[in-house]
């Protein structure tokens, strides 16, 4: 069989098709939509497009999956309905409305992250860092809670599931965000007690999550800072899409703070897009590190071996790797 440049090709110029979807993101158009199909000249008025290239526009997010047209109206798809619509609360556009406006850019100085081995965000032009520079903007800070809400609720649904939770009381969530992890647990398990134990500029978006889900009474909110305060106790602690944000040496100080806050018999979650032990096969893992590259000054990501060594080195009797969804993996220790 003839060799040919098509995969070259698509996958170098991949960014057309992605930018595409981001723009569409941004201007709501499936929010739109999400009110009923419309043909071309509603849909490009509603979103105030010039003529010029809203129809290759449509076509093109039909081509891509992202939009169905049938007697020249356009409709969502049953994916871009349910998670592409501002309006409902399974929406996970938050991530790539933050990828949008602070990714895509900085993705452009990859090179020269390769070169230096230095972040390409804001920090390059004497900014501030990626935590100072969202956790410094209220509505920054809003959307990237939701985005990371949407990031990890597959995960944190599949750990709802796949851990046995009956044999314990009490969970901690550090650097739990909005609480997207532990409302899914509140919900699957009404013995369930949790703290979200983060930054107290978390505290307002957390509790309007909370109540918003119903878990006030099972689910609350402790401030502080895991470089600075030793981790709160208690029969299970969660780490998600943390770790990787960190150079090696914190990564371990904070698996050695997880291990002293539990007791015997307690468990450490971590999940992450665990990079797979061969390092061949799960590409967003990998691309994820790279985008610790761009963002951070010392994070990477990490294989289930690596994580399960750290885990050991820290104390932890047991280790093992669970597959949990799509890209994501968690690895549990046992104290």
């Amino acid at each position: 069989m003839a060799v040919t440049p098509d995969r070259v090709m698509q996958l170098g110029l991949g960014f057309w098709g992605s930018k595409t979807l981001l723009s569409a993101i941004e201007l709501g158009l499936f929010t739109v939509l999400a009110q009923g199909p419309m043909d071309l000249e509603t849909l490009t008025s509603s979103l105030d497009l010039h003529p010029r290239g809203a129809r290759d526009f449509f076509d093109a997010l039909v081509a891509l999956g992202m939009l169905e047209r049938e007697d020249r109206r356009y409709r969502n798809t049953a994916e871009t309905d349910e998670f592409l619509d501002r309006a409902k609360p399974s929406y996970v556009g938050g991530l790539l409305e933050m990828a949008n406006e602070r990714l895509y850019p900085f993705w452009g100085s990859l090179t020269e992250g390769l070169r230096t081995g230095q972040p390409q965000n804001e920090v390059k032009t004497g900014g501030p860092g990626l935590f100072e520079n969202i956790y410094g903007d209220p509505d920054r800070l809003r959307l990237f809670l939701g985005a990371m809400t949407g990031l990890s609720m597959g995960a944190a649904m599949a750990i709802a599931q796949k851990f046995s939770w009956k044999d314990y009381q009490t969970v901690v969530d550090i650097g739990g965000a909005q609480g997207g992890l532990l409302v899914q647990l509140g919900l699957a398990h009404p013995h369930l007690q949790g703290t979200n134990f983060d930054l107290a500029v978390v505290e307002p978006v957390f509790t309007e999550y909370v109540a918003a889900n119903g878990l006030s009474n099972r689910l609350k909110f402790l401030p502080g800072n895991f470089f600075e305060d030793s981790l709160p106790e208690a029969d299970v602690i969660t780490m998600g899409h943390i770790l990787h944000d960190w150079d090696l040496d914190q990564k371990r100080m904070l698996l050695e703070k997880a291990y002293r806050a539990l007791p015997a018999g307690g468990a450490l979650i971590v999940f992450e897009t665990l990079i797979d032990d061969e390092r061949r096969q799960n590409v967003f893992g990998l691309l994820m590190s790279l985008n610790m590259l761009i963002e951070t000054p010392g994070g990477f990501d990490f294989t289930g071996r690596d994580c399960c060594d750290w885990m050991s080195k820290a104390g932890f009797v047991a280790t093992r790797v669970e597959h949990l969804v799509g890209p994501d993996s968690m690895a549990v220790g046992i104290k």
